[in-house]
């Protein structure tokens, strides 16, 4: 696909733990560097794939954490030092949005920028490159924040929704509210108004648009940043975001800034995307066998077993007799056993058990 626009970038957000995988995905190999699918490739290396078809390989620049920059190196070698913004410690997506966008802005004053997660998964690929490329075309002519909204399949509980502003379901349409996750019942009246779409987590803008929006919605955030703008792109850079960054509000883009401003567009896609958040969105995107069991990357035996997801290391055999809905995951010296219903709880096991014996098992 030839590349319309050199004025276009991409960044990548790859500084979380993935606490929700836990033990599959521990402090010290995040989720984004695993490679769930057996494909040979992780995420964060599929997800740069997808976009070095989009935008010019030396325009995508990675968010990641200092204690991840050795790990991204030898997964992207290709990457240049200065296509690495680290970040000294974890303060959410707008301090790690604003940073990039400062970055890019010294770069290119024109630049169009896709900031995306880089553990999703995407499954029609050239639909995902199309509606990317009227995105970009779209926010390089307007002063808005594009947001992607997903066509919900499902009354999905564990996902952001966007309600659409009298927007037929198709192209691009005003946002009219963001709502966070949805209980049951809730979730299901969304699907059914057809007016609510799953809110992806990707953005598209012009750099201009968003530092505006940074100006007017978190100041604070912009005073910090302007007082070393001229080091942005310089030797200077590191030493001034590592002194910066601790004193930023700990807030995420859509909280700080797309629930505020009145400028926010969403392009209504459908491209087979999952943001493999928790175990039970994996099981969902995983062969299943006929009683909806399924194995990752191991060999399993289910005996009257239901519904289960087991995901095991170095090849090892799991038998499961008499469970239903459970997850059952091993890593190293961790055994995870635990209702999927109940998964959001993984995140106070963590707690527990750092708390209990300490930072080797996390």
């Amino acid at each position: 696909m030839e590349m319309r626009n050199n004025h276009n970038y991409c960044v990548i957000m790859s500084g979380g733990v993935g606490s929700r995988f836990w033990p599959f995905s521990k402090e010290d190999k995040p989720k984004q560097f695993l490679d769930f699918f057996g494909t040979g490739r992780s995420l964060l290396q599929s997800t740069y794939d997808r976009f070095k078809k989009i935008v010019p390989p030396e325009h995508i620049f990675i968010v990641t954490n200092d204690a991840y920059a050795a790990m991204t190196k030898q997964q992207l070698p290709e990457l240049k030092d200065h296509q690495l913004l680290l970040e000294p410690l974890r303060r959410n997506t707008a301090p790690a949005i604003a940073f990039a966008s400062y970055r890019i802005f010294a770069v290119d004053p024109n630049a169009n920028i896709i900031v995306a997660p880089s553990d999703h998964l995407i499954l029609r690929e050239d639909q995902f490159a199309s509606d990317m490329h009227s995105g970009l075309d779209f926010v390089a002519a307007n002063p808005v924040l594009l947001t992607l909204g997903i066509r919900p399949s499902r009354p999905e509980t564990g996902y952001g929704y966007i309600q659409v502003d009298g927007n037929d379901g198709q192209g691009i349409g005003r946002v009219k509210a963001f709502t966070e996750k949805p209980d049951l019942e809730l979730a299901k009246k969304f699907v059914e108004s057809g007016e609510f779409m799953w809110n992806s987590g990707i953005f598209l803008w012009n750099v201009n648009s968003i530092l505006e929006a940074f100006s007017s919605y978190l100041p604070d955030i912009v005073q910090k940043f302007d007082e070393g703008r001229e080091y942005f792109n310089t030797p200077r850079e590191k030493q001034f975001v590592d002194e910066t960054f601790p004193f930023c509000a700990n807030i995420s883009i859509d909280y700080g800034i797309l629930e505020k401003a009145d400028n926010v567009f969403v392009n209504i896609s459908d491209f087979g995307w999952s943001d493999l958040g928790t175990w039970g969105a994996l099981h969902e995107i995983s062969d299943r066998d006929e009683n909806n069991n399924a194995n990752l990357q191991c060999k399993a035996l289910f005996v009257e077993s239901n519904d289960n997801v087991v995901a095991m290391s170095d090849d090892k055999l799991v038998v499961i007799q008499g469970l239903d809905d459970y997850i059952v995951a091993e890593s190293d010296n961790v055994l995870l056993i635990c209702k999927k219903s109940e998964e959001q709880r993984i995140k106070h096991f963590v707690t527990d058990v750092k708390f209990r014996y300490g930072d080797e098992y996390v």
